[in-house]
């Protein structure tokens, strides 16, 4: 009976054993990253589900994106070094891009930028859109896309595909829309993003993504020293509510002439320019001299600390180079990490800010039967 009983505890203790190496199995790895696939695993809506998708290639680059905003979550490239390091800004969970607004990483749409007074006029009627930003409508509006659940098909390890099907009347503007976004990493370490978008109502689209870089890999402190080129010859100008009005205003002789390349510092706090001073740093569009050649580098940024590059290639007229100006040290971010104000550098691609009100500027008109089509890509170097 002893023998037995001692049989029995022991066959008990294997199944332990064995359970709890089977819940072990079940959760999932870390990311290169560090990043907890748990943690982003949520219903949105109550019928909306989201996770955590993995991209990676033969180099051993590796990019996270929650369909949640379609946002790039980490992007890990090796540096001069050979080490792998993260070079945007994010959050650790699904729960802190549900409830700390911000734009990190995000596929934004409708409309990328500002539109004035969130007013726009289609066919002779206007249309009042939310003004969520210093009376403009910014980024869609407070519930833009960054906001809502895309459809996710990660169709292989390196391709994913973001679908967004936007209701007539979405933040109140017009047409049922089906969006797509499709991220490729590349072979030769470059995020290749794609935009297409159908409507049945004519209606304004202006897709970005919205990533905070920091190529020195250290989000606790300012990238303003990293070294920025843009191939432009002029800005397109705002006023005090960050709104553009219509005219380009030459680069040259100013702080925004990065058409040889240069640290973002000191000309970022430059305030003695009206336009850096009413940005409070740099938040402008530049006008690209690329003019849609996608195989022209549009932009450029190096770090001179880890040595990592990334060059911009987009189809699209304008940049918008915002320093992360609103960043003020009270946001957390992955790791624990506290974001100080310039901890970053976005880099969007994109037609003018508030374009549907600019008639003298290229079109983001959108109508049935029509497709829309954006590019860009974000390739990754280093010089050492």
């Amino acid at each position: 009976m002893e023998n037995m009983k001692k049989s029995l505890f022991g066959m008990g203790a294997a199944l332990i054993l064995l359970g709890g190496c089977a819940q072990k199995q079940e959760q999932p790895a870390l990311t290169l990253s560090g990043l907890n696939p748990a943690n982003f695993e949520a219903t949105i809506d109550g019928t909306k589900p989201v996770k955590l998708y993995t991209l990676k290639n033969h180099q051993g680059m590796e990019v996270c994106v929650t369909n949640f905003g379609g946002r790039l979550v980490s992007i890990m490239v090796p540096d001069k070094n050979g080490n792998m390091t993260d070079v945007v800004l994010g959050f650790d969970s699904i729960a802190d891009y549900q409830h700390i607004p911000s734009d990190f990483g995000a596929s934004i749409g409708r409309y990328a930028n500002r539109i004035n007074q969130g007013k726009i006029t289609i066919d002779g009627t206007e249309i009042q859109l939310p003004q969520n930003n210093f009376g403009h409508c910014l980024h869609g509006g407070p519930t833009g896309w960054q906001y809502q659940v895309y459809e996710a098909s990660q169709t292989n390890d390196s391709t994913i595909v973001l679908t967004m099907k936007s209701p007539d009347g979405d933040n109140n503007f017009p047409g049922n829309v089906t969006a797509n976004v499709t991220y490729t990493l590349t072979g030769d370490n470059a995020i290749d993003i794609k935009y297409d978008a159908t409507t049945d109502k004519k209606t304004v689209i202006n897709m970005t993504n919205h990533s905070y870089f920091n190529l020195n890999g250290d989000p606790s402190r300012p990238a303003t020293d990293n070294i920025l080129y843009i191939a432009s010859d002029s800005i397109t100008p705002v006023d005090s509510t960050y709104m553009t009005d219509g005219t380009m205003m030459a680069v040259k002789d100013t702080p925004f002439d990065f058409n040889t390349p240069k640290p973002i510092a000191p000309s970022v706090t430059d305030f003695s320019n009206e336009q850096v001073k009413f940005g409070n740093g740099f938040d402008h569009n530049w006008v690209l001299k690329t003019k849609g050649d996608i195989t022209q580098v549009a932009a450029k940024l190096t770090s001179p600390v880890t040595g990592i590059t990334l060059e911009v290639y987009t189809d699209e007229p304008g940049i918008q180079v915002y320093t992360g100006n609103f960043l003020d040290g009270t946001v957390k971010g992955k790791k624990g990490v506290v974001y100080p104000q310039r901890a970053s550098v976005c880099l969007e691609t994109q037609h003018y800010p508030d374009s549907p009100n600019k008639p003298q500027w290229p079109s983001v008109i959108l109508e049935p039967g029509q497709t829309y089509h954006s590019h860009c890509i974000f390739k990754f170097g280093v010089e050492k």
